[in-house]
């Protein structure tokens, strides 16, 4: 039941998810919260991890979660969920591509897709945003009470990464280079 369950979820978030890997992370949002196979914690360690392993995001988030809920089967299936969508959905286009091409409806569609994909990759970044940057402390008296605090560490690191790539002579250097650093400096600070 659990392998079915996994095909059906990766599948919706294959089917809706437009605009590439980042726009699964709302989606992911939503299964983790409904389904209690992840938290929004472990969501973003997925997307660490996703980010720096070979191959599309949202295939090796599929696969991630699979693997974790129901072993090597469980990411099989996840996976094949994911991408059956869009292996339907070439297949139809490819048999009507030219047809498709010229259409002004089909250019219509694609232009209300592209906001609406950019908002999702935004709400995602800023999600995760939110989770790495912000910590929460619960403070528990007579009324239980969030307090949230910003994570120094994640911020610095995440300022010095941004103004390395972007403004010294080091901005020629693979993003795997940054990576990797990134990788070690955590590994550090949480010694």
């Amino acid at each position: 039941m659990i392998l079915l369950r996994l095909f059906f979820e990766f599948f919706k978030v294959g089917l809706f998810a437009v605009g590439g890997g980042l726009a699964t992370i709302p989606f992911l949002q939503t299964m983790g919260e409904v389904t209690g196979w992840f938290t929004n914690e472990q969501l973003t360690t997925m997307i660490a991890v996703s980010e720096s392993t070979p191959g599309p995001i949202g295939v090796n988030m599929a696969t991630y979660v699979g693997f974790e809920t129901a072993g090597v089967l469980g990411s099989v299936i996840a996976t094949l969920g994911l991408i059956t969508p869009s292996v339907i959905v070439i297949i139809i286009i490819a048999g009507f591509l030219q047809k498709f091409r010229d259409s002004k409806t089909v250019n219509d569609v694609f232009y209300g897709l592209r906001p609406a994909s950019t908002a999702l990759v935004t709400s995602a970044g800023l999600s995760v945003a939110l989770t790495i940057f912000l910590e929460v402390s619960v403070r528990v008296s007579e009324v239980e009470e969030q307090i949230f605090y910003l994570n120094a560490k994640a911020l610095l690191l995440a300022m010095t990464v941004f103004l390395t790539m972007k403004f010294t002579k080091l901005k020629k250097l693979h993003p795997i280079a940054f990576i990797g650093i990134s990788a070690l400096i955590g590994i550090v600070l949480k010694m």
